[in-house]
């Protein structure tokens, strides 16, 4: 499980051209919750990114999250 979502997120973003602080104002927007740089940067740094606020992002760069079922062994 050694997917550091911290990077991922930062990838999306500089491949879409949004920064974290357009983000933080876009998250807002989206959902009337308050978000700035320093609590986006804060819930990345300390791993505390919640799904909700997961697709959130991920609608708001234009992708789907979804779960892929892992292919058993037989």
């Amino acid at each position: 499980m050694g997917k550091n979502v911290k990077r991922i997120i930062h990838s999306l973003l500089s491949l879409n051209g949004v920064t974290l602080t357009k983000l933080a104002e876009l998250m807002t927007e989206k959902t009337g919750k308050n978000y700035t740089l320093a609590s986006l940067s804060s819930k990345l740094k300390i791993k505390s990114l919640r799904l909700e606020e997961a697709y959130v992002i991920a609608d708001i760069l234009g992708y789907d999250l979804e779960f892929i079922p892992k292919h058993k062994s037989k």
